[in-house]
Parts: C-alpha cells; sequence; structure tokens
C-alpha cells in the first residue's frame, strides 16, 4: 500500500511524525482527504475541527487542531498548528467543563467576545477529537461521520 509522509506540528511541540496512508481534515473550503499522490495544496484548518490520520501501521489517529495550515507536497503532508493535541491527551469530563464555560461565557457578553468564541472552538474541537475514541485501544471505538 502507498503510504506519505506526515507531519503535525504544534507551535511549541513537534505532535506526530511518520507514514500514512490518508490524511482528513477540515479547511475553509470544506472536508479534505489527502492519500499519496495527491496534488500539492496549501489549505486554511478550520477552527473547532479535527485531523484525522490513518498510519501505515493501521488504526487511526485523531487530533484536536486549533488554527494552522495544511501543506500537501510531493510525497508529504504537513499540518503547521497553533496548538494540537491527541485523543489521548484529553479528558471527556473537563472538555465538557471547557465547552460549558464558553458557552455561558458567550451567552453572557453584550458584544462578540472573540475570546470565548475561540474557547468554544477549540472545546469542539477536542469533542470531535474524543468521538469514538477508546483510550483501552488508543484508537477508535466506533466509526465517526466527523
Amino acid at each position: 500500500m502507498s503510504t506519505m509522509q506526515v507531519e503535525l506540528v504544534a507551535v511549541e511541540r513537534p505532535v506526530w511524525s511518520g507514514e500514512a496512508t490518508t490524511v482528513v481534515a477540515r479547511t475553509a473550503e470544506g472536508e479534505i482527504g489527502i492519500m499519496p499522490g495527491h496534488a500539492p495544496l496549501l489549505a486554511v484548518l478550520t477552527p473547532g475541527w479535527i485531523v484525522r490520520i490513518l498510519p501505515e501501521s493501521g488504526g487511526e489517529l485523531r487530533f484536536a487542531v486549533h488554527g494552522g495550515f495544511l501543506s500537501v507536497r510531493q510525497g508529504a503532508v504537513s499540518i503547521l498548528a497553533e496548538l494540537a493535541e491527541a485523543a489521548s491527551e484529553l479528558d471527556a469530563a473537563t472538555v465538557h467543563q471547557e465547552l460549558e464555560a464558553a458557552e455561558a461565557a458567550i451567552a453572557a457578553s453584550v458584544q462578540a467576545d472573540h475570546e470565548a468564541y475561540e474557547a468554544r472552538d477549540r472545546a469542539l474541537s477536542r469533542l470531535r477529537a474524543l468521538e469514538g475514541y477508546s483510550p483501552s485501544t488508543g484508537g477508535p471505538a466506533v466509526t465517526s461521520a466527523l
């Protein structure tokens, strides 16, 4: 099976690097699936969504990615994010509390509170990364439509 080199890098740390068969991400133009041989591309990642990577070894890796870009060039995909978190690093209860706090801040604000909207997008991205994630196997428990 054909693979491509994938790198997911956040501002503060490299998050994941390896060979993969597929990368799926939500860009400003919509959801995109990238496989080996994909045409060159540069896209802005949509806030509040995730990046899914299907590594050569099998399974699915899910990452909450907050802001950034996706670049495709011959044989390689680079995801450059402001912040990226693997589903395995997240706690569902904490993420639900973050979402509730952000939504309360949005509801209480008279003017648009950009920080509250960004906090809501981060919480939504984290929840989407956790959707279907099974801590016992390190992979998805069910197939997700995200």
